[in-house]
């Protein structure tokens, strides 16, 4: 195809497969934090993110984020995306932004779920994430990304910065979650009884996945193999080592151990708040920034319990609070040096500090406010929160007919009784009857 950088597009192809992998990376993170009982429900919230949002991105989501056209949402002159069949653009295929994009659509949808562990109808769920994807994300995207009012925002000489989705999807996707924390309420024995990770392994496998994929969300968001990608790939790497770090130290300091599930969730943290300042930060800044942001998220994580709002997973805590973060902080530790803004460290204005407030209240505010009528609508017409006895059994066994962990089988291994065995035809009958 003529005028392809054939470098660029592969780096692009490599960068999409990348991303892709985090949102599997994901449902191991994610599942991992749930209890047994209900694993497979959090985890299958988020493969079925990829499959109603692929669709969706390529029928209308991709042209309402990227077609040209008022200040609020884009156009619909990339429907269904075949006029863009070997269209090219910067050296790539327009198709494979399509496809880049689409994968910073799905995982933003996925990091939702983790708010409403334990307690969401799962068909409530996929309604959910097309009405979300199509009415907060595709708009908000264009607003940051496309030729929306964000982008277009100066204040003082300074544009907002959000390299690879701070604003975006970060924050984006925190604010969604804790207007669905509003909408669900609590679960059952929050604060009350234990609900601790049920799997640590998963959680370090996910963390794992979610760290090697970062590098195509932030170094692919480059757009070429270059010097700019090559910075966002350090930076991203020393954010996230500097935020485990901050984490445990937290730890040890108000618990007295540092544990797996804080180091995961530091690096995590970590990835959060480098997201949108990749590019614009020195390799020393971002260690400052990965540090601030470890070292603030761990206790975030907590203010559920103060504020009474239950989110499950902490997406909240670490998504919400480690975007804002990010976000925020480019206004002090921007380097010229690094991508020609520069921050009140660095010798800059207050402007540069201003409009990056400005784009995070503006997100906050809408995301917030839509994802809570969006979810209340919902709940109206079908109900969103799962009845009583389904949460007290697991979501697994009474949603989705099956459970992670053969029980009884490990029991007779082990040369223990089984408990209630059932012929499988019935136990699936009773379940969905259940159901």
């Amino acid at each position: 195809m003529e005028g392809i950088d054939s470098g660029t597009t592969a780096w692009l192809l490599i960068s999409s497969a990348l991303v892709m992998l985090m949102t599997p990376g994901l449902a191991f993170f994610y599942g991992g934090m749930s209890r047994a009982k209900s694993v497979l429900n959090m985890m299958l919230m988020s493969f079925a993110s990829i499959a109603l949002v692929s669709v969706l991105w390529v029928v209308a989501g991709y042209s309402l984020a990227y077609d040209t056209a008022g200040p609020l949402v884009g156009g619909l002159g990339y429907l269904g995306v075949t006029g863009l069949i070997g269209e090219v653009d910067g050296g790539i295929p327009v198709l494979l932004d399509v496809g880049f994009q689409m994968m910073f659509a799905v995982i933003t949808v996925a990091l939702i779920s983790g708010a409403i562990a334990d307690r969401a109808k799962f068909g409530a769920w996929l309604l959910f994430v097309p009405l979300w994807s199509l009415l907060v994300y595709s708009p908000v995207a264009y607003w940051v990304w496309g030729d929306g009012w964000i982008g277009a925002l100066e204040i003082g000489g300074y544009g907002v910065v959000d390299f690879a989705g701070g604003t975006a999807v970060h924050i984006n996707a925190g604010a969604a979650a804790l207007a669905l924390t509003f909408v669900l309420g609590r679960r059952k024995g929050f604060g009350s009884e234990s609900m601790r990770p049920h799997n640590l392994p998963f959680v370090l496998l996910g963390a794992a996945l979610l760290w090697f994929g970062w590098f195509g969300f932030n170094a692919g968001s480059a757009y070429a193999a270059d010097g700019t990608a090559a910075l966002a790939l350090l930076n991203t790497q020393v954010a996230t080592a500097a935020a485990t770090g901050a984490w445990m130290l937290v730890e040890r300091i108000r618990y007295g151990k540092a544990t797996a599930l804080g180091f995961a969730s530091g690096a995590v943290a970590g990835l959060v708040a480098i997201t949108p300042a990749a590019a614009d930060l020195t390799p020393l800044g971002s260690i400052a920034l990965g540090l601030i942001a470890g070292g603030v998220c761990a206790y975030a994580i907590s203010w559920k319990y103060k504020f009474k709002y239950d989110d499950a997973l902490d997406v909240v805590g670490i998504h919400m609070v480690g975007g804002i973060i990010g976000s925020l902080l480019i206004g002090l530790l921007a380097a010229s040096s690094a991508n020609g803004s520069a921050g009140l460290l660095y010798g800059g204005t207050f402007g540069l500090l201003a409009v990056q407030a400005v784009g995070v209240v503006g997100v906050l505010v809408y995301s917030f406010a839509v994802t809570y009528i969006i979810a209340k609508l919902i709940d109206l017409v079908m109900g969103f929160r799962i009845p009583e006895h389904v949460e007290t059994n697991g979501l697994d066994a009474e949603l989705h007919a099956e459970t992670a962990y053969a029980f009884d089988e490990l029991d007779e291994l082990e040369g223990a009784e089984p408990s209630s065995p059932t012929p499988p035809g019935e136990e699936v009958a009773s379940q969905q009857a259940r159901s």
